[in-house]
């Protein structure tokens, strides 16, 4: 049995939607043992998935293969995570310590929606976070 590398992402909950991990298939962060792939491309069990997410490179071990979403208890024996554990760690002691909360003057109130948006597009244009 095989399917699409963008809906077993999606099914097994890697991803929050279909069309984000058509996306990661397409823009070439996602590797299906050792080469890109495309989001057409189909897997089967024992394939390796490289994929970049957050900053990290996610490594995942094809268990099972599904093609409907299941839930997260389910999902996650579909797959092992062999992603190294520095890896997962990468960003620890850079962050620990050494950036300071952030801060809004007294009186401005929560963000609004789009100040919001500006925020997290400024952090992701300088902080490089996918």
């Amino acid at each position: 049995m095989s399917a699409r590398i963008d809906k077993w992402l999606w099914s097994v909950r890697i991803f929050k939607s279909r069309t984000l991990a058509g996306e990661i298939c397409k823009t070439g962060k996602a590797k299906l043992n050792g080469k890109r792939a495309k989001a057409s491309a189909e897997i089967k069990v024992g394939d390796v998935i490289e994929v970049k997410k957050n900053g990290f490179n996610l490594i995942f071990n094809v268990v099972k293969v599904i093609q409907k979403r299941v839930g997260a208890p389910i999902a996650v024996t579909c797959y092992k995570d062999i992603t190294p554990e520095s890896e997962l760690r990468k960003y620890e002691d850079w962050f620990i310590g050494k950036a300071r909360p952030e801060f809004r003057e007294k009186g401005e109130g929560r963000p609004t929606k789009k100040d919001r948006r500006s925020i997290d597009e400024f952090k992701s244009t300088y902080l490089e976070i996918d």
